[in-house]
């Protein structure tokens, strides 16, 4: 029984593992790019890895997508934690 229950823990947290991974691709390969540009803190990749972290991979990833969404030069930005 502890085996299935195993299993399907990893299955359910799979999803968020996935998205934390497309992230940290990107923080490795595109970010050192594209410069420094995000106007909130913490950034809104690190915004998104601890929103998944806290509330799962489907809340989490909306509200990571909220705030990609807010990153523009016309929003104020600021401290603005998940």
């Amino acid at each position: 029984m502890k085996v299935f229950r195993g299993a399907a823990r990893i299955l359910v947290r799979l999803p968020a593992w996935m998205l934390i991974g497309l992230v940290r691709l990107y923080q490795w390969t595109l970010s050192p790019l594209l410069g420094g540009q995000c106007r909130f803190y913490p950034t809104c990749s690190n915004y998104f890895i601890e929103a998944v972290r806290k509330y799962g991979a489907v809340r989490g990833g909306l509200r990571g997508i909220g705030r990609i969404c807010r990153c523009h030069p016309f929003h104020p930005g600021g401290m603005d934690p998940p």
